[in-house]
C-alpha cells in the first residue's frame, strides 16, 4: 500500500493594497491586505469518494466577484446555474473541466459542473481580482448550489461539505 503524500504549502506571497474599486468584496470575498503574507499551494488533499472540503460562495457572472470568464470555457455563467471552481490541486490542470461533481452538505446533495479554478498558487493581483490565493480545500460555488442545498441565505459564506466525482 502506498501512503498518499500530504499536501504541504508551496510558498507565500505578500499582499498589496488593491487600487480603489479593484477588489470586488461581493459574496464575502476577501481583498488582499498590504504586507500580509498569504500561503500558496500547488496541491490539494487526495480525492476520494468522500472528499472533505469547504464550500464558498462565488459569482461566475460578468461583473461578479469571480473576476474574468471561467477558465474551462472562457464564458461567464449565471448565478442560477450550479457551477463551481475547484482549488488548484483538485482542478488538475483543467482535467476536471466541464465534468460534474456531487456536493453533499446540509443533509442534501447537488450536482454541479466544474467551470473554473480557484487559484491556490497566486493572488493579490489584477488577474485574481486582488483576492488572496485560494486555500487548497475549496469548492467555490454559485448561488444555485447554495440554494439547491437549501442553506439559509443568512448562513451563506462557508460550509463544511464533502464532494465526489458524479
Amino acid at each position: 500500500m502506498i501512503e498518499a503524500k500530504s499536501c504541504k504549502p508551496s510558498g507565500k506571497i505578500k499582499g498589496k493594497k488593491p487600487p480603489p474599486g479593484a477588489c470586488n468584496p461581493e459574496n464575502y470575498s476577501d481583498c488582499c491586505q498590504k504586507g500580509k503574507f498569504y500561503t500558496t499551494y500547488e496541491c490539494s488533499p487526495r480525492v476520494t469518494g468522500h472528499t472533505k472540503a469547504v464550500l464558498t460562495l462565488n459569482s461566475f457572472q460578468k461583473g461578479g466577484d469571480g473576476g474574468g470568464p471561467s477558465e474551462c470555457d472562457n464564458k461567464y455563467h449565471s448565478d442560477n446555474t450550479p457551477v463551481v471552481a475547484l482549488s488548484t490541486g483538485w482542478f488538475e490542470n483543467m482535467e476536471r473541466c466541464l465534468q460534474n461533481i456531487t456536493i453533499y452538505g446540509n443533509g442534501r446533495s447537488v450536482n454541479a459542473m466544474v467551470v473554473d479554478e480557484c487559484d491556490s498558487t497566486a493572488g493579490c493581483d489584477s488577474d485574481h481580482d486582488y483576492q488572496p490565493p485560494c486555500p487548497n480545500n475549496i469548492v467555490d460555488a454559485s448561488k444555485a448550489v447554495w440554494k439547491a442545498l437549501k442553506v439559509p441565505k443568512s448562513d451563506w459564506g462557508e460550509l463544511d461539505i464533502y464532494w465526489s466525482e458524479a
